[in-house]
């Protein structure tokens, strides 16, 4: 039985993921490399199964900080890969669902034995301070990386709200529920599709009841009129005031995710440069930013929070999602039932997420985490990671997507250094008379935009090899070092 303390993210003491043990119907533990038949043996590869770390779980998590890197960094070139302005899916918007997703999954594998509650409690609770923490310095406005080499918050002005506040929130919910119920999880499955839904069924009750809470909020809270100020391009101050008094509307002025984080945050401590403000209502030139129409409606220039409390409410679900996914992968020892329960739930969400947007009963939403996006994004997540699987763990072509591995096995560290532009803004430091003649935009200017005489096609390039490529080489080289920054 593994220690609670070696495990992270459901990684044994030296740093690679655990395959979990499977188990037969009477509970007998199986490692997969019993004695096959003929006809079992003609079922391969989708029956082989092998007593392996999954790499998988790296190559998703990777992913997801690649598209992260690409989608930040290139999205100004390239505003329709950018967040989408309101309703609508972009690939920017699948990333930060990806990652509660595989988060969900890693729980599942990292706490599939607990050998004491109090212990497991208390790590997951000390994590998710880490989270916390990690959150508020690089996006509550303390760091200005990497364009400003300044550093320092206005606490009146501090954003409480972020991508790891987000997943430290997910984590503390859906982590908790695991390990308070974990005297109550089955050793070996009844038969029937649906018997790992019933065996896991407090993990879904707190999705649903998350649910529950965000859906009755959102189309039952009252919105009143609301006002606030905004700092004009002559440095004015101007008051303005956004007309509601409505319930259950989903759009960007009068919803009650926003309302919600108005009084509970307080106005001054939300995002002040949300993505709405590049619809065409606000802008001539959307879905690129621009500058503002003259008949541009109040709320255009208003702040709100896309990673608030009622938003992150909904995220739970996702998580609960992919939690499942790691029940799946911990309770079937073969690859092709594996692959009917993820790919079946995966198309499942998918078409729910299809039907609720295009009918217009709840479009897909990023800003509000509407319940479509969280079918639309783990649904896809599901069928992506499925995909991933077949490729890499069931046909073992491993070798096209190492690099995502290695990014994988260090996600917070590029994360932090790449995502969040510290390593940038350390390099940006170094400068030659003034801080906008440095390394960073002399490599992207002169090496990418130069050369190819296009703005867009340099930047993408910068991205890919000066960005992706790099932190694909250092990831690699710090894997084959054994240094691994875990939480």
């Amino acid at each position: 039985m593994e220690d609670p303390k070696t495990l992270e993210e459901g990684r044994g003491a030296d740093g690679h993921q655990l395959e979990p043990v499977a188990e037969d119907a009477d509970g007998d533990k199986s490692h997969g490399n019993e004695p096959k038949s003929k006809a079992a043996e003609e079922e391969e590869p989708l029956r082989k199964h092998k007593a392996k770390r999954v790499a998988t779980l790296d190559a998703f998590r990777g992913l997801t900080i690649v598209l992260m890197i690409l989608v930040d960094d290139a999205g100004g070139a390239y505003p329709r890969i950018d967040h989408s302005p309101w309703n609508g899916c972009t690939l920017a918007d699948f990333v930060l669902p990806f990652f509660l997703f595989i988060v969900g999954v890693a729980i599942a594998l990292a706490l599939k034995r607990i050998s004491e509650v109090k212990y497991a409690v208390k790590k997951i609770i000390l994590r998710t301070l880490k989270l916390l923490f990690w959150g508020i310095l690089l996006q509550g406005g303390y760091s200005h990386a990497p364009y400003e080499l300044t550093y320092g918050v206005d606490m009146k002005k501090i954003r409480w709200c972020g991508i790891l506040q987000r997943i430290a929130l997910v984590y503390l919910v859906v982590a908790l529920i695991e390990t308070l119920t974990s005297k109550a999880r089955p050793n070996s499955l009844k038969s029937g599709h649906f018997s790992i839904f019933a065996a896991y069924k407090w993990q879904w009750v707190g999705g649903i009841v998350a649910f529950t809470v965000y859906m009755v909020t959102t189309f039952s809270l009252y919105v009143p009129d609301w006002s606030f100020v905004a700092s004009e391009e002559d440095g004015r101050a101007e008051t303005y005031t956004v007309k509601c008094g409505m319930r259950g509307h989903l759009g960007p002025a009068c919803n009650a995710v926003g309302y919600v984080d108005r009084q509970f945050w307080g106005i001054n401590h939300l995002y002040t440069q949300p993505v709405w403000a590049r619809l065409r209502a606000c802008t001539f030139s959307s879905p690129d930013s621009g500058p503002f129409r003259e008949d541009a409606p109040t709320w255009c220039r208003a702040p709100f929070e896309p990673e608030g409390l009622l938003s992150s409410i909904s995220a739970i679900v996702t998580g609960t999602i992919g939690i499942h996914y790691g029940h799946v992968l911990i309770h079937f020892k073969d690859h092709a039932p594996r692959l009917k329960q993820w790919v079946s739930m995966g198309t499942l969400l998918l078409i729910v997420a299809c039907v609720l947007h295009f009918t217009d009963a709840i479009p897909i939403n990023k800003q509000l985490y509407s319940f479509s996006y969280v079918c639309f994004t783990a649904g896809a997540a599901g069928i992506v990671f499925s995909l991933l699987y077949v490729v890499i763990d069931v046909y073992g072509l491993r070798r096209p997507f190492l690099f995502l591995e290695w990014i994988g096995m260090n996600a917070m560290l590029v994360f932090v250094l790449a995502a969040q532009g510290i390593f940038a803004a350390f390099v940006n430091g170094w400068y030659f008379k003034n801080p906008d003649r440095n390394l960073v935009k002399w490599i992207m200017q002169h090496v990418f935009v130069d050369v190819w005489n296009s703005e867009r096609v340099g930047t993408i390039l910068y991205v890919i090899f000066a960005e992706i490529t790099f932190w694909s080489v250092v990831s690699g080289i710090l894997h084959k070092l054994g240094i691994y920054w875990k939480l």
